[in-house]
């Protein structure tokens, strides 16, 4: 029986915490936008500013790799981050 009046206290304390969280991030504005987050995955990024008019580098093939469109998936992922990258300004 001792041990009600101690739960019962700390489990009214972490309820009024966390509606207190709840309340907090409603007025925030973090349940304003549910459905773009899902479906940002699916545009493309936009294309970082050309400077002087110049191509966008490429980086090249690893060694020893053919470019036969059946590169390994993270030869795949090195060209990606390399082509995402921009130069500093």
């Amino acid at each position: 029986m001792e041990t009600v009046f101690v739960l019962l206290p700390l489990a009214l304390l972490i309820a009024g915490i966390a509606l207190a969280l709840f309340i907090w991030a409603v007025r925030s504005g973090q349940f304003d936008d549910l459905e773009t987050p899902a479906v940002r995955i699916l545009f493309d990024d936009e294309a970082p500013p050309r400077r002087n008019g110049s191509a966008p580098s490429v980086p090249p093939l690893s060694p020893g790799a053919k470019d036969n469109g059946e590169n390994s998936k993270t030869d795949r992922q090195t060209t990606e981050a390399a082509s995402t990258r921009r130069d500093p300004e």
